[in-house]
């Protein structure tokens, strides 16, 4: 692998940092981000010029075959992470995420398959898992649509191993778990306890604390990006990016005040409540396949991460771009 990677959903929290991974490594990079009358490249907004100076960017909507299709010209692989991924949002707008998730992902397919793109690495997610039958949770665990999230993740997934099993297209599903670090969205529960707690908050409001998830550093999941599309055993397959291991709700947030606010304590808010049937309980992924087939493992500690993660949240800068005080959907 060594042409222009195209990177879709670049200027997200995941992508932006593998974008800078990438040119790190000596990749050339194009950055498909989504089009918007700000002129906005999101988080590649706040990194150094001087990284992204060689970075060609391309604004669009990876619901739009034609513009997915332009973008992908020139380029000898893609890596897509364009996705919807909210999971209270898919609640009540879920066509938006057939729109995005399958058909932006089957628009990617398309045009690999027209352009002969040599590399597709396709972004899925623990959700797709949904609630552990057995843990670790290995590549051959059922699929469980258990919001209207995850069950276009599934789709997006299935229509990309349909590509490979009917064109030999070489798709690789890279399903990474509950990632977290800098940049990453106010949605997710490590931002929500950080900045309420960052903004002296004493009640933290949390929806249910029972819950467990496999929480991975986001320099972790770049990596195994990066290790799995330069590994040719891994095309045709899917394979997680896990810690293999867990922490709940509760003990996380607990780990969170005492490190930033020890007199903080922990209010839980019905209006974050998932459907009990929706509610994904235990998250506990398997990494054996990724440490089979790549030379990937995992080089942060939980605590070392989350206190990196920490501090780029202590920064003000960093800090005002999140509505603490509001129920992020």
């Amino acid at each position: 692998m060594k042409g222009k990677i195209l990177v879709t959903g670049a200027d997200g929290f995941i992508g932006s940092h593998l974008v800078e991974h990438l040119i790190k490594n000596g990749y050339p990079v194009k950055a498909f981000v989504y089009y918007n009358s700000f002129n906005s490249y999101g988080w590649l907004d706040t990194i150094d010029k001087s990284v992204l100076k060689d970075v060609e960017f391309f604004a669009g909507d990876v619901r739009d075959p034609n513009g997915v299709r332009v973008a992908m010209e020139g380029c000898e692989s893609v890596m897509h992470l364009a996705a919807l991924i909210a999971i209270p949002y898919s609640y009540h707008s879920p066509d938006s995420y057939v729109d995005t998730n399958i058909k932006g992902t089957l628009n990617i397919l398309q045009a690999a398959k027209q352009l002969k793109t040599k590399r597709v690495l396709v972004t899925s997610t623990s959700e797709v898992y949904g609630t552990a039958q057995y843990v670790p949770i290995d590549e051959k665990h059922p699929f469980q649509g258990q919001s209207p999230y995850s069950a276009s993740k599934i789709g997006a997934d299935r229509m990309s191993e349909s590509f490979f099993k009917s064109f030999e297209l070489p798709v690789t599903i890279v399903r990474p778990f509950n990632t977290f670090g800098p940049r990453q969205s106010a949605r997710a529960v490590i931002p929500t306890i950080i900045t309420q707690l960052l903004n002296n908050v004493t009640e933290i409001k949390l929806g249910d604390l029972t819950p467990t998830r496999d929480l991975l550093y986001v320099k972790d999941t770049i990596d195994g990006f990066l290790k799995i599309a330069e590994s040719p055993k891994t095309i045709g397959e899917e394979v997680n990016i896990a810690t293999q291991s867990e922490i709940t709700v509760g003990a996380l947030a607990q780990k969170l005040i005492d490190l930033i606010n020890p007199q903080a304590r922990i209010v839980q808010e019905e209006q974050r409540l998932r459907p009990s049937k929706s509610e994904v309980f235990r998250l506990y992924g398997s990494n054996e396949k990724i440490m089979k087939l790549t030379d990937w493992k995992q080089q942060y500690s939980f605590d070392q991460a989350i206190k990196e993660t920490v501090g780029w949240f202590s920064n003000s800068e960093n800090l005002k771009q999140y509505k603490h005080d509001i129920y992020n959907i």
